[in-house]
């Protein structure tokens, strides 16, 4: 019987869900932070100084993160610190590349306050997504593959989904973590992601 569908002859890839944290991983959030704190308070902070998860206070000058988080929202002057974050270089285009095989889920935490600029944000970029999740229970959201830099949501990755790809963006403030594949760049999650869909 003659085949005649146009995949005949060609591999075939499994389409994934692909869980993309934002900061961090795709919004460069420290850079945002630095730049707006140095533009009121006429520093020069550098985002290199950040180099431990909870190190934020310390860095900007405040007692705690409660204050900074109270700082970084909105004002009547201006919207919150998540409304106008670049984007890390060549992250929206791999994410559009691998949309062309994939889902491309969002899947974030951000302060009750920030989550209309963080809606805002994502339109404004033109995020690929039909899909957006603002979670502290990252591990709740069902995908094949999840990319992240916290060295909390990654433990609980591993712990709750284990038997998935559970990506590492290796940044100062995470180490290495049994379970998950270490990954620097895009290039690195790209080729990941089609390891894992052509298996």
């Amino acid at each position: 019987m003659h085949d005649s569908s146009p995949t005949s002859g060609q591999p075939s890839t499994r389409r994934l869900r692909l869980g993309i944290d934002l900061d961090g991983v795709v919004a460069d959030f420290n850079q945002g932070w630095v730049d707006l704190h140095n533009q009121e308070f006429g520093g020069s902070l550098s985002p290199d100084q950040v180099d431990r998860w909870d190190g934020l206070p310390e860095v900007a000058g405040f007692a705690d993160m409660r204050e900074f988080w109270a700082w970084a929202s909105p004002k009547s002057h201006r919207p919150s610190i998540f409304r106008h974050l670049a984007t890390y270089p060549g992250a929206l285009d791999a994410l559009r590349r691998l949309r062309r095989s994939h889902d491309v889920v969002v899947v974030t935490t951000k302060p009750h306050w920030a989550v209309h600029d963080t809606f805002a944000w994502l339109s404004e970029v033109r995020f690929p997504t039909t899909e957006v999740h603002i979670t502290d229970d990252k591990e709740t959201v069902e995908c094949d593959v999840y990319v992240d830099d916290s060295p909390h949501v990654l433990a609980r990755l591993v712990a709750d989904r284990g038997d998935r790809l559970i990506l590492r963006w290796v940044r100062p403030w995470n180490t290495e973590l049994a379970g998950t594949l270490a990954v620097s760049s895009w290039a690195d999650v790209e080729r990941a992601v089609a390891g894992l869909a052509d298996v």
